[in-house]
C-alpha cells in the first residue's frame, strides 16, 4: 500500500483530534482543585472526631484532662481512673457565657477561644487560660473570673538550687550565684570571655544579626541534689565556622544579613562544649576528663542522688560508638561502665540507656546482635550481665524501670507474627530476661503515655486502615480499665475519602519485604490509567510511610490524589525501626534511598494495571527533597517530574548530625558521587526547585548551588524562593507552594494547562 500525502494528513488530523480529545477527557478544572483543598489536612480534621486522646496528667497521680473534637465543638474533659469516671472538666455552656460577657465577644460553648488549661489549685476548683491576649482565671464553683495581662515567656537564664539558698546566673561570660537570702554574689568562674562562653549553650534557631552581632543568651546549670555543686557546660566558639541567611522583606527595604553557629559533615572549626562542675564552698573548678565535645553531640549528663558522682552517655565523632561513663564530681576523673560501637554507626535514633541506682544495674540499648535489643551491666563491676530481649524485632524506648518489681517497660516494633513490622506496642519483661508480654495485643499502632504513678496508660491505638481508638489501660498487664474515645470519620468518608491500602512487596534485591501505602482518588475507576506520584523522604534516621490513622489522614497524599493520581508511600532499604543490616544499606549510600520505590512500583503496577508507570513522579521534603533530585538524576527513565522543597543538596553543606552519621566521618569520595550538585548535568526531567530563603536547617546556599550547576550545564527547570520563610513554610506561603506542585504534577504528568485557582486561606484563631 503506497502512502500518499493526503493519507499522511488524514491520520495527523485524527491523531491529533485524539490527543485532543484524551486531554479534554483529563481536563483538571477549579472545581477539581477545589475538591483536591477540601482534602487539605487542615479541612478534613474538621470532619473527623475524637481522633486521639492527648492526655494531660494533673500532679504525680494518674487523673488527666483531654480536650477533644466533637460534632458539637471542641470539648475538655476529665477522667478519674479510680472511680472509672470521665466528665467536663468545667461546665462550657456557663463558661463561655461569663467570657462571652468580659470580652464583648459573642462565644459558642464548642467554641472556647483556649485549647489549654492548667488546675492552679491543689482540689481542682480553679483553672487558668490564655485567651485574647489575657490570661484568665475561673473559680468553677462560681465562675468568677478574673484576667490579667499576658507576659510574653522568657529564656530561663537563672536556676534556683534544691535547697532554695542559692540562684545560679551567668554575667559577663562567667557562673555566679546569688544568696537568696542575701543577694550576695559570688563569682564560680573566671576564664569566661567573648567567644568562650561559662555557662551558656545554643539553641536550634540561635540566629545573629550581621556578622558581628549579639547571640541571646543562653544558660544552663544543673544544681547536685545536695545544692553544693553545678554541673554546666563551657561553649567555646573560638574557632568556630558560621553559615548565612539574608532577609529581604525586612521593614526597611534593605537586606538584612543573620548568621548562626552550625557544623557540617567533617568541620574541625566547629562549636565544642566543654563539661565542667564548680563546687560552691570552695570555688573548685573542676573540668571533667573528656575532650571537648562537638555541639551538635550535646552533653547528657546527669546527678546521682549522693551528689558525689554524675554519669553521662558520649557518642563519638562519627558515631561509631558511644561510651556510658562514671565522673567523680571531686575530681572529674572518668570510669567507662560500658561501650557501644559498630562498624558502621551507632544510631542515635535507636541508642537508649537508663541507670538503675536502687539495683546497681544500667540498662543499654544496642545492635549488637543485628537487632536493636536490651542489655543488662552492672553498674559498679561495669560487667555484661545478660541481654533482655532477643529475636527479629526493635527496641524503641525504655518507658519505665520498676526496679522494686523488678521490670522493664518498653515500646518495640516487628515482634508480632503477620504484623506490618512498623506498628508499635508496649511490651514488659523483667530485669533477669524472663516473662516476656505485650500488654497491648491489638494488630495496630499503639501511641502510649504513662501516667506520672506508673499506675496506667492511655493507649491510642489505629492504622492507616484502621480509625483510632483510645482507651485507658492498667499498666501491670495491659487490661483495658476505661475506654476513652473512637474515632467518628462517617463526615470524611461521606466526601468520599477512602482509607489508604497498605501493601507489601520486595525490595530491588528480590527478597527483602518492603513496606508503604497507596492513595487513590475519589470516583476512582480502575478501568482508566493513572499517574503515579511518589512521596518520597528516605532519611535514614526516620520512616516515610503514615502508620497511624490519623498521620494517613493528615498526609499531603490525600490532596494531591484528588488530582487524579495514584500516590505511593515507602520505607526502603536503608531507614529506620528494621534490622541493623536493613539499617545499613543507607551507610555511605544515600544517593540509592529510591533504588526500592521503583521496583515496588512496577510490582503494584501489575497487580493494579491502572497504574501507568509511563507517568511517574515524585516530591519531597528536606531529605526527600534530596530524594526528588536524586530519582531524577539516577533513573530518567523512571522519574519524569519532581516537586523537591528545603532539599540537602549535597551532604557535604548539611548539618553534621545524622547526615555524617551515615554518610561517615572524616568526609570521603563518596560525598562528591553522591551530591545532586555534581551530577546536576544529567538531569533529563521536569524540576521545581522551591527553598525558603531564611531556613537555617537546611541552608538555601544548598539549592542555590544546585541551580548554578543546573545553569552552567544548561539544563531547564524552574524555582521558587520563599522570602521569609524557615524550614517549614508558614500558611500563607505554604498554601501557594501547594497549588504550585499540584499545578506543576498536572502540568507534566497530565499535558494539560492548570487551571486558575487560589487555596482558600485557613482562618485565623
Amino acid at each position: 500500500m503506497k502512502w500518499n500525502r493526503g493519507m499522511v494528513f488524514s491520520l495527523v488530523s485524527l491523531f491529533l483530534l485524539g490527543a485532543c480529545q484524551t486531554n479534554q477527557e483529563t481536563a483538571i478544572t477549579a472545581d477539581d482543585y477545589q475538591g483536591a483543598e477540601s482534602f487539605l489536612s487542615r479541612n478534613l480534621q474538621k470532619k473527623a472526631y475524637g481522633l486521639e486522646v492527648s492526655p494531660r496528667w494533673i500532679g504525680e497521680g494518674h487523673t488527666f484532662w483531654y480536650r477533644i473534637n466533637t460534632r458539637e465543638g471542641k470539648r475538655f474533659l476529665i477522667v478519674d481512673p479510680d472511680k472509672r469516671e470521665k466528665k467536663d472538666a468545667f461546665d462550657h455552656e456557663r463558661l463561655a457565657q461569663v467570657l462571652s460577657e468580659k470580652t464583648g465577644k459573642s462565644i459558642e460553648p464548642g467554641e472556647l477561644p483556649f485549647d489549654s488549661f492548667k488546675f492552679v489549685d491543689k482540689v481542682q476548683k480553679k483553672i487558668e487560660f490564655e485567651a485574647e491576649k489575657k490570661v484568665w482565671i475561673v473559680d468553677l464553683e462560681t465562675y468568677e473570673i478574673t484576667s490579667r495581662e499576658k507576659e510574653e515567656p522568657g529564656k530561663k537564664l537563672e536556676e534556683e538550687s534544691p535547697d532554695g539558698k542559692y540562684v545560679a546566673f551567668a554575667k559577663d561570660h562567667n557562673l555566679f550565684v546569688r544568696s537568696a537570702k542575701t543577694g550576695k554574689e559570688i563569682r564560680l568562674s573566671r576564664s569566661g570571655k567573648s567567644l568562650y562562653d561559662v555557662a551558656s549553650g545554643l539553641d536550634w534557631y540561635n540566629l545573629i544579626e550581621g556578622e558581628n552581632g549579639q547571640r541571646s543568651p543562653h544558660f544552663r546549670a544543673e544544681w547536685s541534689p545536695d545544692s553544693k555543686k553545678i554541673f554546666t557546660q563551657i561553649l567555646d566558639l573560638r574557632v568556630a565556622r558560621k553559615m548565612y541567611l539574608l532577609n529581604s522583606v525586612e521593614e526597611d527595604y534593605r537586606a538584612k544579613l543573620y548568621s548562626y553557629y552550625r557544623a557540617s559533615p567533617g568541620d574541625e572549626n566547629i562549636p565544642f562544649l566543654i563539661p565542667v562542675i564548680y563546687d560552691i564552698e570552695t570555688k573548685n573548678e573542676v573540668f571533667i576528663d573528656i575532650p571537648p565535645i562537638p555541639h551538635f553531640i550535646g552533653l547528657d549528663f546527669e546527678w546521682f542522688e549522693d551528689s558525689q558522682r554524675l554519669y553521662a552517655r558520649v557518642f563519638d565523632r562519627g558515631y561509631k560508638g558511644l561510651n556510658v561513663y562514671e565522673i567523680d564530681a571531686e575530681t572529674g576523673q572518668t570510669r567507662i561502665v560500658t561501650r557501644d560501637e559498630n562498624a558502621t554507626c551507632v544510631g542515635t535514633e535507636l541508642s537508649r540507656y537508663e541507670v538503675l541506682p536502687k539495683s546497681g544495674k544500667m540498662l543499654l540499648t544496642s545492635e549488637r546482635d543485628g537487632w536493636n535489643h536490651l542489655y543488662s551491666y552492672d553498674w559498679k563491676t561495669a560487667q555484661f550481665e545478660k541481654q533482655l530481649t532477643e529475636g527479629e524485632f526493635v527496641v524503641l524506648d525504655i518507658e519505665h524501670v520498676d526496679e522494686e518489681k523488678g521490670i522493664v517497660y518498653f515500646t518495640a516494633v516487628g515482634r508480632e507474627e503477620g504484623e506490618d513490622p512498623y506498628l508499635v506496642h508496649l511490651y514488659r519483661v523483667d530485669l533477669d530476661g524472663s516473662s516476656l508480654q505485650n500488654l497491648t495485643p491489638e494488630p495496630a499502632y499503639h501511641g502510649v503515655s504513662l501516667a506520672p504513678n506508673k499506675s496506667c496508660f492511655v493507649d491510642n491505638f489505629s492504622r492507616a486502615d484502621l480509625p483510632t481508638k483510645s482507651v485507658l489501660r492498667n499498666l501491670e498487664d495491659g487490661s483495658i480499665v476505661m475506654e476513652l474515645e473512637e474515632a467518628d470519620v462517617h463526615d470524611i468518608l461521606e466526601l468520599g475519602w477512602t482509607y489508604p491500602e497498605p501493601f507489601c512487596v520486595k525490595a530491588a534485591d528480590g527478597k527483602t519485604d518492603i513496606y508503604g501505602l497507596i492513595w487513590r482518588p475519589t470516583g476512582f475507576d480502575p478501568s482508566k490509567k493513572y499517574p503515579v506520584i511518589d512521596q518520597c523522604y528516605t532519611g535514614p534516621h526516620g520512616i516515610t510511610t503514615p502508620k497511624t490513622f490519623r498521620r494517613a489522614m493528615m498526609s499531603s497524599a490525600n490532596s494531591l490524589a484528588e488530582l487524579g493520581f495514584i500516590l505511593i508511600a515507602v520505607d526502603g532499604r536503608g531507614t529506620a525501626q528494621r534490622s541493623k543490616a536493613f539499617h545499613d544499606f543507607s551507610y555511605r549510600n544515600l544517593g540509592r534511598g529510591c533504588e526500592d520505590h521503583i521496583p515496588a512500583i512496577r510490582e503494584l503496577a501489575k497487580k493494579y494495571p491502572y497504574m501507568d508507570t509511563e507517568r511517574v513522579g515524585i516530591y519531597g521534603h528536606s531529605a526527600g527533597g534530596y530524594d526528588t533530585v536524586r530519582g531524577l538524576l539516577q533513573w530518567p527513565d523512571f522519574y519524569k517530574v519532581g516537586v523537591s522543597s528545603a532539599g540537602n543538596h549535597d551532604h557535604r553543606m548539611a548539618k553534621a548530625w545524622w547526615p555524617e552519621q551515615y554518610m561517615g566521618y572524616p568526609v570521603g569520595e563518596f560525598y562528591e558521587e553522591q551530591s545532586n550538585i555534581t551530577s546536576a548535568g544529567k538531569l533529563e526531567g521536569k524540576l521545581l526547585l522551591v527553598h525558603g530563603a531564611m531556613d537555617d536547617n537546611v541552608n538555601p546556599a544548598s539549592t542555590i548551588r544546585l541551580v548554578d550547576a543546573l545553569i552552567k550545564n544548561n539544563k531547564d527547570f524552574d524555582l521558587i524562593i520563599i522570602p521569609p520563610s524557615r524550614h517549614g513554610f508558614r500558611e500563607e506561603y505554604s498554601d501557594y507552594f501547594t497549588r504550585k506542585k499540584w499545578d506543576f504534577f498536572v502540568k507534566h504528568l497530565y499535558g494539560v494547562e492548570p487551571p486558575a485557582y487560589k487555596i482558600t486561606p485557613a482562618e485565623n484563631d
